[in-house]
């Protein structure tokens, strides 16, 4: 029964961030569709980021929430709302553990690894299913 009660704490988490995710984004981009620059995954990103320090200070100096709970807002609400978030806390707990190889690494590996591994899904799906004109 507790998987099924962590899963279910994941999965209503994750469907009410994606939703928010949805409606922020859209709100944003379409007061900002002239720009050319992608502001409404910005400020998602740095929104969710800001969350993220916010819950994993309060679970660290207070420790409030309970382990469903956590499930719920860090792997749930906030993984639908945005994996950058998740990414930019597992750097920064790095970088406070004085691994600043490691953190410097896992930062260069996760934005030029997944740029190139965008570019290569994106070649494949032109070399072997090409658009038709």
């Amino acid at each position: 029964m507790l998987v099924f009660k962590q899963i279910f704490c994941v999965g209503i988490g994750g469907a009410l961030g994606a939703i928010a995710r949805y409606k922020l984004g859209g709100f944003i981009l379409h007061r900002s569709e002239a720009w050319n620059f992608p502001l409404s995954t910005l400020c998602v990103n740095l929104l969710g980021c800001t969350v993220i320090g916010v819950l994993a200070a309060l679970v660290e100096h207070h420790d409030i929430f309970t382990p469903a709970a956590r499930l719920f807002l860090f792997t749930g609400l906030l993984g639908g709302f945005t994996t950058f978030s998740a990414f930019a806390y597992e750097g920064i707990f790095l970088l406070r553990r004085a691994h600043f190889d490691l953190a410097l690494l896992y930062a260069g590996v996760s934005v030029i690894g997944g740029l190139a591994a965008v570019w290569v899904g994106m070649r494949c799906v032109d070399l072997l299913w090409p658009a038709s004109h």
